[in-house]
């Protein structure tokens, strides 16, 4: 029986070719196959360094498919190198089901470790870089983004999400509305030549991006809350968010551990509410 290959999560550049590591390139010309969220656009970064090794795609649409048949590669004794179009992969990209995959059937998994663009907003926008919290995109629905923002008002660490072109406005209206004290920061097209990072109070970065036509991906920072002047949340978004647990599939006793952790309010109050709000006939709280 032939040894197991090994799953290797290669960083790849956020958009300066020049951002990737001479081991991420080593690994990528030895791999038997790279999985690319979109190969033409792997294609362009593949031959700029005369990497031939074969590609096949590796997207949201196919992940679940293509992960099996992946790991019966690695299985084989192949060894298999993941990259997202930008980034890390698996950071708000596809890669986590076949990494999970990959762990559950003892295949070793090895991070490349290089570009990540929320850690390069992070360290650059003049927010306290620890501690904080990353949430990936904001829901696309207004109602769902201001039960987020709000359920995450009394952390003490700044904020960080990606969000695109086409909701930017909408965003930063809500996060304006949300924390209409705090400080922002908003980059876009980090490493490429028109990288621009905009800081300020919420409202005055939200003036900058009204109805902007600006191109490119965007993360969005937000200053945490005051140490020592912990906001308590309110009777609705407590209720909010362990609704919000319990859809995701949660359990109740795994709803309550994440509202308690995440909202600072006891254990023992958030199991008593995911009790209650999981009986069939509760109703939703009212929206905000």
């Amino acid at each position: 029986m032939p040894d197991r290959g090994t799953l290797y999560l290669c960083a790849t550049p956020i958009g300066n070719l020049e951002d990737i590591t001479f081991r991420a390139l080593r690994v990528l010309k030895e791999a038997d196959v790279i999985a690319a969220e979109d190969t033409r656009h792997a294609a362009k970064l593949l031959s700029h360094y005369g990497i031939e090794t074969p590609i096949v795609s590796f997207h949201e649409h196919n992940e679940d498919e293509r992960a099996h048949e992946l790991v019966r590669r690695l299985l084989a004794g192949e060894n298999v190198a993941l990259i997202s179009d930008a980034g890390t992969p698996a950071i708000s990209d596809p890669g986590f089901a076949l990494v999970r995959l990959a762990v559950e059937k003892g295949i070793a998994v090895v991070a490349v470790p290089g570009p990540s663009a929320f850690l390069a907003a992070l360290v650059s926008s003049g927010l306290p870089p620890y501690p904080f919290y990353f949430g990936g995109f904001l829901p696309r629905k207004r109602a769902e983004r201001r039960r987020l923002l709000e359920s995450l008002a009394s952390l003490e660490a700044t904020l960080v999400f990606y969000e695109s072109p086409h909701r930017i406005d909408a965003t930063l209206e809500d996060v304006a509305h949300v924390f209409p004290d705090r400080k922002v920061a908003v980059a876009r097209e980090l490493t490429k030549k028109f990288e621009e990072i905009v800081r300020g109070d919420a409202q005055d970065v939200r003036r900058r991006f009204a109805g902007s036509q600006a191109k490119g991906e965007f993360v969005v920072l937000i200053g945490g809350a005051a140490q020592g002047k912990r906001e308590e949340p309110s009777c609705a978004q407590i209720e909010r968010a362990i609704i919000d647990a319990l859809r995701e599939g949660k359990s109740k006793r795994e709803a309550a551990l994440s509202v308690a952790s995440l909202l600072g309010v006891s254990r023992k109050t958030a199991y008593d509410l995911a009790i209650q709000l999981s009986k069939p006939d509760t109703p939703d709280p009212p929206e905000p």
